[in-house]
Parts: structure tokens; sequence; C-alpha cells
């Protein structure tokens, strides 16, 4: 059996790519096989395409989970750069949405602000994220409209060696991301749908691009979503999950506080001041959603 790497998904179908670079259509052999891009795999040879036999074990897989149905976008990723824009104001719900759902793969996020080029905008949205800035992320200021080589050198350097998943809202710039530092993503892309599909259109739904020629640094494009569901979250475990939370739990009177209503809850005591109003809002709603019944 040879191994690869699955670098592009289309329903069942997978594109894995071997250790010399080469690219061919694999199926998975069994439910149990069934791969996402990221996935290391052990396959063979069945005519000029692939099986399946195994999936090797995952270091993480980023994924969200509604009520009805899971979606993974990647595994064994080493971070998740999550694009937001000055405008079109970004929803900061999906933004601690995502947060949550890297923390609990101990995956590193990246919080990248597009278009500083206009500055009233700009502002208002890097107030927005001070909090995030404050509890250890990482936010990064952009313009890719522009285009600049600063921006471009400030990326890298976060990039650098590592797999990344992109992640954006439409209007965010995340296409503008992809190509400007993988300027053949189109005509890869292209090639990949035609693997996947011998010919027809279609759209992959995660692809991996390698940014260099070494094949040391991945781009990870995912598709847009409008809702990221948090339903494999246990709504007990959030607030471990959430930076300007949890050192606050410990404070706690009883043990198995929800820091809703409890007397002596630590979380309660610093909402509003070390936990900002709208942070502690978002803990709300989320631990609600989480703990309604599902049907």
């Amino acid at each position: 059996m040879t191994q690869g790497l699955v670098v592009a998904s289309h329903g069942r179908h997978v594109l894995v790519e071997t250790p010399t670079g080469e690219r061919l259509l694999c199926h998975p052999r069994g439910k149990k096989n069934h791969a996402v891009v990221g996935d290391r795999v052990k396959w063979h040879p069945t005519g000029d395409e692939g099986a399946i036999e195994k999936v090797e074990e995952r270091r993480n897989l980023f994924y969200r989970q509604d009520e009805v149905r899971t979606k993974s976008f990647a595994a064994n990723i080493d971070q998740v750069l999550l694009l937001v824009s000055a405008e079109p104001d970004f929803s900061e719900s999906q933004l601690a949405r995502a947060l949550i759902a890297a923390e609990a793969e101990h995956i590193q996020p990246l919080i990248a602000l597009n278009k500083s080029d206009l500055v009233e905008p700009f502002e208002r949205a890097w107030t927005k994220l001070l909090p995030y800035q404050q509890m250890g992320y990482g936010v990064l200021p952009l313009s890719l409209r522009l285009s600049k080589d600063v921006d471009r050198e400030q990326l890298m350097k976060r990039l650098r060696g590592k797999a990344t998943l992109v992640l954006g809202p439409s209007g965010a710039g995340k296409s503008t991301l992809i190509n400007l530092l993988v300027p053949q993503a189109q005509a890869v892309t292209g090639a990949i749908s035609q693997a996947l599909a011998s010919g027809r259109h279609t759209t992959t739904s995660t692809t991996w691009y390698w940014v260099d020629a070494e094949r040391t640094t991945a781009l990870i494009d995912s598709p847009g979503f409008q809702e990221f569901g948090l339903h494999h979250i246990d709504p007990m475990q959030l607030p471990a999950l959430m930076p300007d939370l949890k050192p606050h739990v410990a404070n706690c009177k009883f043990y198995n506080c929800t820091h809703l209503h409890e007397p002596g809850c630590g979380v309660m005591a610093v909402a509003g001041s070390a936990i900002t109003p709208n942070r502690y809002r978002i803990y709300s709603d989320l631990f609600a959603e989480l703990s309604a019944p599902k049907y």
C-alpha cells in the first residue's frame, strides 16, 4: 500500500497526492475509510484510480455540527485563519463559534482583519476585536485589496511551515487572499474539478494548496457558511473553551455552576468588566442553544 495526502474532496470521491507530488482520484473502501482534506491515507491502485484502505489516525479534525448534520472542514491542520473584514461588519457570534471549535480541537487560531484601507470602518472593527487580543489571540491587520508587500510578509510569517485552514464569511476577501498567496490557485482548482468530476463542472468543498515549491506551507480553502453549529460541544464545557471565562470558573461557589443564575458565581461577578457584555451574551445564548432538547 502507498501513503498519500487527501488534497480535495467531492462527495465520496477524494483526490490523493502521493509523496512524489502526483495526484489521483481515490474512492474509500467501506464507510470507515471516508476521508477528508488533510487526512493521511493508505491506498492501492485499481486501474488508473485508487482505493483507500485506511485513514491514518488524525491529530485533529476541525468541524461544525448543527442539529442534523456534521460538516468536516479539514484534518491534521496547524492553525485556522479566521478572516473577517471591516466592511461589511462581521458577526462576533460566528467568530466566537469558530474560535470555540478550534479550542476544542487544540488548533491555534489566528484572526485577520481585512480592509485596513477603510479608515473609519476599520477602527470600529479593530475596537471590536480588542477583547480577543486581550484573550491572547493573534489579530492581524490586512489590506488585501491593495495587496501591500508588508501585509503579505506579515501574513507569511504566521503561515510559513504550517498547514492553515482559511475560514471567512462572504465578502471578507478569502478568494483574494488565496489568489494572492497561491497565484496558480485557479489553475489548480480547475484541474481538481476535472479530476473529481471527470470533466463536469463542480465546486470542491475544501481544497489544499501548496504555497511553496518545497510543499512545507499549505493553505486550505473552505466553503463559506451562514451558520456555525456547535452541537458537538457539551454546554458545560463552554467556559473551558472561552479564554475570558475560563480563569474565573475556579471562583464559583458550586462545581456545576452554569454561570447564568447561581449565587457566588465567579464568572457572573466579572461579567461586564473582565468579560465584555457582548461576550457574556454570546456565552449565555450558546449555553441555551446547546442545552435545548434535541429531537
